[in-house]
């Protein structure tokens, strides 16, 4: 921490010497709850850190002719018009320490455990420039979830991007829990060396502290960070908090590191992100949300990539939607950036059907080339034959079982059996091995 302190002192000293540590200084003009329009900082940047005079923090959002908007981070005291606000020079950064692991950090590098900062701390970019296409290779490694629906019917590679979609309550973070979990036995048995961050935008802490608790019981903190944003945090320390995660996680990729991160959820995200644009008086475009949505998450998502120097960066966006209807604006759109989703339903969540995966409608863009051998040949026929008795079972569901034919009865006792099969309870991963063992029953005869 003295050392922070003792570079902190020389650079303003160095900026005094070379007469740099004049700033800007402006007036707002406008509150608007946590956004404000400020006169007077004609030399700003877009994305400068700037500060309400012993009032708060914020960042510069957007820049007018006459005037800038300031996205207000921290506020100690109420903002009035007169206020002044002073630049800083200087790029509005997050605080991360290497010993977040395990903790539930937010922004500022405060462990929300403890209440306290950090004191090793580093500040790091909110958003770096996206990796280059020619330092990416091939997603050929599996990301095991040792969930058996996934690995063997619609799997992950590492350096893959998997959209979790469903309604609410479906199990659409249990599954990513159950990933994060599996990543422990992953390590343990492989030697894997494996970084999980979670990220929640505007969750709870009751609901944070709950998935840290799971997290807890099961060892999976020795190796996982929880990025966060809670619902007390000011909209745009929320609309941050991923470009934040993913930064964190680019440090670890570019270690050589494998890094898995879910992002909880992006539909509360684009809905923030919308609420910031409509107070900046942004021109609202389809369902009120702001032209560049696509773009907020297009550049976030595309940070997922298997690296040349063997890292990766895996990433579960989460979506919450309603009614099941996949095809609203802020789905489809993610839709179209990730590499296949994995589609949640009420209705089988309610048969007792778990994890709630819809097969017929759930898609993975990689599928056989991220997984092994055997897992790929049996995972092809077990498709085949589940999907096939799925669309069986829409038509023949009220039949009566006596009037079908053979071939019909036994594809569909073979059917509800695979069904069984793919039941999971939460947390009770299953090795390829186990999988291959428990559906091996199913393969034809050659």
């Amino acid at each position: 921490m003295g050392t922070h302190i003792e570079d902190l002192v020389n650079k303003k000293i160095e900026q005094i010497k070379n007469k740099e540590n004049v700033f800007d200084s402006g007036k707002v003009i406008r509150v608007k709850d946590y956004i404000i329009e400020v006169s007077g900082l004609e030399n700003v940047r877009f994305f400068e850190k700037v500060t309400i005079w012993e009032k708060g923090m914020g960042y510069v959002n957007q820049i007018n002719e006459n005037s800038v908007i300031v996205a207000i981070v921290k506020q100690y005291e109420p903002i009035e018009v007169g206020d002044i606000v002073n630049a800083s020079g200087e790029q509005f950064r997050a605080i991360f320490a290497k010993e977040a692991i395990g903790r539930i950090v937010d922004l500022f590098g405060v462990d929300l455990l403890t209440g306290r900062a950090f004191e090793k701390f580093e500040y790091i970019n909110i958003e770096n420039p996206t990796t280059p296409i020619m330092d990416r290779t091939q997603v050929k490694r599996p990301m095991l979830t040792g969930i058996a629906g996934i690995d063997l019917i619609y799997p992950i590679g590492k350096g893959q991007r998997q959209l979790i979609i469903g309604d609410k309550r479906t199990g659409k973070t249990q599954i990513c829990l159950d990933t994060i979990v599996n990543q422990g036995k992953e390590r343990k048995e492989k030697g894997e060396d494996i970084i999980c961050i979670y990220i929640a935008v505007g969750k709870t802490k009751k609901e944070i502290k709950t998935i840290y608790n799971e997290l807890l019981k099961r060892n999976a903190l020795s190796y996982t960070t929880l990025v966060v944003a809670t619902n007390d945090d000011k909209p745009p320390v929320a609309s941050l908090i991923p470009y934040v995660g993913l930064s964190i996680a680019e440090e670890y990729m570019k270690k050589k590191k494998d890094v898995l991160v879910v992002i909880d959820d992006l539909k509360k995200h684009a809905d923030i992100y919308r609420e910031i644009s409509l107070i900046s008086n942004k021109t609202p475009g389809r369902e009120a949300y702001p032209a560049d949505i696509f773009y907020l998450h297009s550049r976030l998502l595309e940070k997922g990539c298997q690296y040349k120097n063997g890292g990766s960066i895996t990433i579960l966006p989460i979506v919450e939607t309603k009614g099941g209807d996949i095809t609203d604006y802020i789905s489809t759109n993610i839709i179209s950036i990730t590499d296949g989703q994995i589609v949640l339903s009420e209705k089988e969540f309610s048969r007792g059907n778990k994890p709630a995966i819809n097969y017929g409608i759930s898609v993975s863009r990689l599928g056989g080339a991220v997984q092994e051998e055997k897992v790929k040949k049996l995972g092809a026929e077990i498709r085949r034959k589940f999907l096939s008795y799925l669309e069986t079972k829409e038509v023949y569901e009220l039949a009566n079982v006596d009037e079908m034919s053979e071939d019909l009865r036994k594809k569909m006792k073979e059917g509800k059996k695979i069904q069984e099969c793919l039941r999971q309870s939460k947390f009770s991963p299953l090795t390829n091995e186990e999988i291959i063992e428990k559906f091996e029953q199913f393969r034809e005869e050659t």
